[in-house]
């Protein structure tokens, strides 16, 4: 199998690397080796490449940007990944693409299926709608998979944040009306990569395709989240000026931002549980699994 990997320097970029390995042929590369905003660019490393797998982690993440840098963010978010999906088709190769809760307005508190009308507060989730739908309609071999508050030991993230801010101030304030599920970029590669086996071993015509969402099981609210974060930092014995203890809840209203956030991020999980078989682990495996990396890292240096 040969794999095309984009976006390899980011977060979920970095474990795929790892975790498609195995594989077979891995041809992984950043935005210095193309921009995926260049439509001409991106097509030529696809027909310079000849995959039989694309795998899309890039994006444009940065959702207060994006609301005033909506080209940026339309091209790489929106347009590239129906480039990935023309290309893909002529090569008759499958797409897996990564897209996000902020598809949905974030209203009511049940889970999001997949058969729920997406609703963007924004642009971010706009363009990713916009990619979601320009793959799904130029090609048919996909899969798009919608996660939600990623993090790793790679790139920056809320847990990383926490940890730098404990570090730094006695007290932390952090939202408290805001649901998600916290969800590993390991987990996620490692997930993909299960999913790619499967492919392998399949007939092309028969493998599920489609949208599904995949996020660790669980849910919680940013500021219990980050209690979490600073309970395991200082078990592990990290110098923190802030404890579990030192972290006020506020609404979201307090900390006025350029792009609007969905209360709700829960995603209903079942279709992807239930058409791969697999168990999705407690959000709680994944933070610790990051966290344990972290602090070692900082205890070797």
């Amino acid at each position: 199998m040969k794999i095309l990997l984009t976006g390899k320097d980011g977060q979920l970029g970095f474990e795929l690397v790892r975790a498609l390995a195995p594989l077979g042929e891995v041809v992984a590369v950043g935005r210095v080796h193309c921009d995926l905003a260049d439509a001409d660019a991106l097509r030529a490393l696809v027909r310079r490449v000849a995959p039989d797998v694309i795998v899309n982690p890039a994006a444009c993440t940065a959702v207060d940007q994006a609301e005033s840098e909506r080209e940026p963010a339309f091209a790489v978010n929106g347009r590239a990944p129906g480039i990935l999906g023309e290309e893909a088709a002529r090569l008759h190769a499958l797409v897996v693409h990564y897209s996000t809760d902020y598809v949905f307005d974030g209203t009511g508190q049940l889970p999001w299926t997949e058969n729920d009308a997406p609703a963007p507060l924004g642009v971010y989730g706009s363009s990713k709608l916009a990619g979601e739908r320009a793959l799904a309609k130029a090609c048919g071999r996909h899969l798009i998979l919608r996660t939600s508050w990623l993090l790793g030991v790679h790139g920056g993230n809320f847990a990383k944040t926490m940890l730098r801010l404990a570090a730094q101030r006695e007290r932390l304030s952090v939202v408290n009306d805001q649901f998600g599920a916290p969800t590993s970029a390991a987990l996620l590669a490692d997930l993909t990569a299960h999913l790619l086996r499967q492919y392998a071993r399949e007939e092309a015509a028969s493998f599920p395709y489609g949208t599904y969402h995949v996020a660790a099981a669980g849910e919680t609210s940013w500021y219990d989240y980050a209690r979490f974060v600073l309970g395991a930092a200082h078990e592990a014995g990290e110098p923190l000026q802030a404890g579990p203890e030192s972290v006020l809840p506020v609404m979201t209203a307090a900390f006025p931002a350029a792009a609007r956030r969905p209360a709700n991020s829960r995603l209903d999980t079942s279709l992807f549980r239930h058409t791969f078989g697999l168990r999705l682990p407690p959000w709680q495996d994944g933070v610790l699994h990051v966290l344990r990396q972290l602090l070692q890292r900082d205890i070797d240096a």
